[in-house]
This record gives structure tokens, C-alpha cells and sequence, in this order.
């Protein structure tokens, strides 16, 4: 399946204008030669190492019999169930992989107590843990392979049988995956997370899951030579101009997936924006919605609608102002790899590095040391706790409260709405999205934390300063220990989100957090609030 891409309005023009200079300046060649130099002197150093991506298929087909052999390993003992300890892109490409092939992954990117003890109490008796970091320093991902260890251990099962680690060469996790018996997966280490897809990163968990990696990786080679082709219908490079050749600059981006079979896109492609592109004060926002979303009616000057859809037709009328894209999920990603990098040099920004993804880790880290009492509300309605940092005043009610912080908002922000709470437990939270987008009239995104700090956690404090933001906490019923930890689950998700918001108010973002014990129950009254 090829690559179709239809623009119209803003978007048909920015193809017009900007694709041809980048055909001059060679910049798809450039790319797949791996040219560091094409976003300038600043970003050469990590741009040298970070581009991998671009011959991932070659570098990761000799993976595809290794992960079949131990596929086949593991159910030979009757071991069927894949549970993923992964955060951003390490986790969010499995996880639209296998949801696009129809199987089964269980995807463990959360730190709430409730949300782990739920993977830990499925089928543990038959699932293999993959654990996939760079580095294995992250937090989360060390914490949930800690627990899962203990827990094999204490059910008898031999945790050297059962887990499997994804790693860079010679990182620290290497060393002690390799000393404690683990089956190591090596990734190539010039690709950054985000753009890790196609590498042992995305393969691995998909494969063991029952994805097509085959398939998928033949895909992606179907479009490896168009998109390095300097031409004017090269789809990466007008993507790329539809991302950010606008002019005026139509810097939010709003991906819907309609009609499209790849399931769960939009997701991986918010990382991808986000983290490649927010920083220095400018960036693409990038903002997942519904086909009936707000952000779609409202006629916003600075929103691109992209959609994902079966057929895109060039020589169909497309709404005005909006784009349209289809093909293969293996296609499909390469060519957003490519038009982000590509957006990146017409942005004049780094594309492969993060300098402010670190900042909320240092003060969770700190909180976490520290340990400090938390901070009290200002008031409690409801059984909804109400704090506020940045310079929202919330008055004494709810209502007063969400107005105050919403009164920050300008007429190029964003709200973004942050949840830490048990996300397979409380799917229905991310409805109020379309109800703050349909009050404010502005572009809403919704994130689950901490999933969301690796990812668009970036834009929010290396992009424009125009975000608002609405954290909402829970209280877990039931805490969770981190084995050979002084913090437990419970305690760090309260870290993360205290950091977070510590961060950005640093960064001149009003925050305003809404702490509940049971969110079912608090729901309809916070839903009420934001109408």
C-alpha cells in the first residue's frame, strides 16, 4: 500500500512553497545519508548519532527469526501472555503495533499503584515481561522490573524463564540483564526513543505478542527508496511541509485517525511531535481528537486537521484547510519519522534531543529524597482537593477555580489536561477533552501520566509558553511496594505529578490540581465544573 497524501488551503500551499527548496537543498538524500549537518551547527553533535532510524528495516530483519525462535520458546511452555515495561516511544509503538495486528499486549507504562497490581494479578502464571530501556535508569521502568521479579520469584516461577530485556549495547541495564541470565535484546544505539519503532524496541514486545513484524518491516522497505528520492512528491518531505510550512505557522496538530485500519496512531505520532519538535520556545503541538472533536468545527487559525483515513485521493476535494493520509502502518511510519526531522530543520530546531524532558525527573527525584508533606489544598469540595501553583487564584469552588485558570489562556494556547490515575480502570476520564475544547474553543490535549513526561512532557516546557494545564491526582485505595526501594509506587506518582507541575510553574505555566480518592465517583463533579 503506497503512501497518499491530499492537502488543501493553508497545508496545499505550504506543499507548494516550501517542498521545492527542500528538493534543492537535498534534503531527502541528506536525511538517508545520514547528514548530520541539515539542522544546523547547534544540533550536529546529536543529530551524528541519532539517525539510525532511517536503515532500521536492514538493521532489524535479523532480529525477526531470533524473536520467532523465542516466541515459539515461550509458548512451547505454555508462556502466551507479553506484559511491556516501557515508557514513550519504547512503549507507544508496540502498543499501536499490536493493537493494528489484533493481538494481545499488555502495556505497563504507569506507575499508579492500582494500574500495576492489575498487570501483576494477569495470568502471571504465563506471561513473560519484557523490559525495554535505553539505559534502564528510568524510574518507572526499573521500579516495574523489580516487582515483577519478586513477584515470579514469590510464585515460584524463575524470573530468568520469564523476563526479557530491550536495551541499548553496554548500557548499565545490559550489564546486569546479561550477569543476572536475561534473555538481551540489543537495539541499535543511534536511534532515539521516539524513533525507535522499527528497532528492537518495537519489534520485540510486538513479535513476542504475535504482531506480523515481518510484514511490518516489509512495509516500511516499500517506501525507503521513494522517501529518499529529492522530489516533489517525495511523502516525507511533504509532510513535512504540511507540519510546519504553513504560513502563517498553524502550529497545532490535529490528528484524528478516521477510518483508517492502523488502530491507536495518532498516539505514536504525539510523541513523535512533541518530544522532536518543542523546544527553544517553538514546536508543534501535537492534539489526538475524535472525528466529531471541537477543534474540527471551530475554524481555529492555528489548527491543522490531519486525518488518517483508508483512501486518501489526491484528486478528491479534501474539507478545506484539512489533509489527508493513508497507507500501511510499516509506511506510515517511516514517512512521519522523516516529515518530523523534516519539520525540525524548517522549525530551525534539534529534532533528536529532549533538554527538558530531564527537568521533571530531577524533581521527582527530589520530592522523592525529600519526602516533604504534601502540600495542603486550598480548599476540598466534593471530595475533589483543589491546589493550585503558577498563579491561579481558585477561589472557593470548583467553578471558580477551573474559570481562574482558564482565564490564562490566550488566543494561541492550549489547555492540556494531565491525569494520573489508573488508566485501565478509568478509561472514561479522557471524555471531559472535548468538553474543555468545546468550552474554550482552544485545542485540548489529553495525557496519562507519567506516560505523557516522556513525550509531549517536552513541548510543554521547551515550546511556546501558551499552555494552561489541569493535573488531576489520585489517591490510590491500595499502595504498592518497590522491592529494594525507600518510595513506593504510590509515593512516586505523587512525585511525578508534583514535580511536574513544580516544573512548569518554573516555567511560567499556571497549573491547577484536582486530587481525588475514587475518580468514578468524583467524575461527575469535575465534569460539571468544566461544562
Amino acid at each position: 500500500m503506497t503512501i497518499t497524501i491530499a492537502a488543501s488551503g493553508d497545508a496545499a500551499q505550504a506543499v507548494e512553497t516550501v517542498v521545492p527548496q527542500l528538493v534543492s537543498d537535498l534534503v531527502a538524500s541528506g536525511i538517508t545519508a545520514q547528514n548530520p549537518t541539515l539542522w544546523g551547527p547547534d544540533a550536529e553533535d546529536e543529530s551524528a548519532k541519532r539517525l539510525g532510524w532511517t536503515e532500521a528495516v536492514v538493521v532489524s530483519t535479523p532480529l525477526l527469526d531470533e524473536i520467532d525462535s523465542l516466541r515459539d520458546e515461550l509458548a512451547a511452555k505454555g508462556v502466551d501472555h507479553v506484559v511491556l515495561a516501557g515508557m514513550g516511544g519504547s512503549s507507544l509503538a508496540p502498543e499501536v503495533i499490536t493493537r493494528t495486528y489484533g493481538v494481545e499486549l499488555t502495556v505497563l507504562d504507569a506507575t499508579e499503584p492500582g494500574q500495576v497490581l492489575t498487570a501483576l494479578a494477569d495470568r502471571l502464571e504465563r506471561t513473560v515481561l519484557v523490559v525495554s530501556s535505553k539505559s534502564g535508569s528510568t524510574v518507572e521502568t526499573a521500579s516495574q522490573r523489580k516487582t515483577f521479579e519478586k513477584a515470579f520469584t514469590d510464585a515460584g516461577i524463575d524470573p530468568v524463564e520469564r523476563i526479557v530485556v530491550v536495551t541499548d549495547p553496554g548500557s548499565p541495564l545490559d550489564g546486569q540483564a546479561r550477569e543476572a541470565g536475561y534473555r538481551v535484546f540489543n537495539a541499535d544505539p543511534n536511534i532515539g526513543g521516539r524513533y525507535s519503532a522499527l528497532s528492537a524496541f518495537g519489534l520485540v514486545p510486538s513479535g513476542l505478542a504475535g504482531a506480523d513484524i515481518r510484514e511490518l518491516l516489509a512495509e516500511a522497505d516499500a517506501v525507503t527508496v521513494e522517501l529518499a528520492q529529492d522530489r516533489a512528491d517525495n511523502p516525507g518531505l511533504v509532510l513535512g511541509a504540511v507540519l510546519a510550512g504553513t504560513s502563517p505557522l498553524r502550529d497545532k496538530i490535529a490528528i484524528v485517525a478516521d477510518g483508517t485500519h492502523i488502530v491507536g496512531f495518532p498516539d505514536w505520532a504525539e510523541q513523535l511531535i512533541a518530544e522532536s519538535t518543542g523546544k527553544q520556545g517553538r514546536g508543534l503541538l501535537p492534539v489526538v481528537i475524535g472525528t466529531s472533536a471541537p477543534e474540527i468545527t471551530a475554524g481555529l487559525h492555528d489548527v491543522q486537521v490531519v486525518r488518517l483515513v483508508a483512501n486518501a485521493d489526491e484528486t478528491r476535494e479534501v474539507a478545506p484547510g484539512e489533509v489527508e493520509i493513508s497507507g500501511s502502518l510499516g509506511g506510515q511510519i517511516m514517512v512521519w519519522e522523516y516529515a518530523v526531522a523534516v519539520a525540525g530543520r524548517l522549525l530551525e530546531i534539534n529534532p533528536f534531543d529532549q533538554p527538558d524532558v530531564e527537568s521533571a525527573k530531577v524533581a521527582t527525584r527530589a520530592l522523592l529524597d525529600d519526602r516533604p508533606e504534601p502540600t495542603p489544598p486550598a480548599f476540598t469540595s466534593e471530595g475533589v482537593e483543589v491546589r493550585e501553583v503558577g498563579g491561579v487564584e481558585t477561589g472557593d469552588t470548583l467553578e471558580s477555580a477551573v474559570a481562574a485558570l482558564l482565564s490564562h489562556l490566550s488566543d494561541d494556547g492550549y489547555v492540556s489536561i494531565q491525569a494520573y490515575v489508573d488508566r485501565v480502570a478509568n478509561p472514561q476520564l479522557d471524555e471531559i477533552r472535548d468538553l474543555l475544547a468545546a468550552r474554550t474553543q482552544r485545542p485540548v490535549t489529553f495525557g496519562w501520566g507519567p506516560r505523557f513526561l516522556h513525550s509531549t512532557g517536552q513541548y510543554h516546557k521547551g515550546g511556546p509558553a501558551n499552555g494552561v494545564f489541569l493535573q488531576i491526582t489520585q489517591v490510590p485505595e491500595t499502595d504498592l511496594e518497590i522491592p529494594d526501594s525507600p518510595f513506593t509506587f504510590g509515593q512516586l506518582v505523587q512525585a511525578q505529578a508534583a514535580g511536574d507541575a513544580k516544573v512548569l510553574a518554573e516555567h511560567g505555566r499556571p497549573v491547577l490540581t484536582l486530587t481525588v480518592t475514587d475518580v468514578a465517583a468524583a467524575l461527575p463533579v469535575i465534569t460539571a465544573a468544566l461544562r
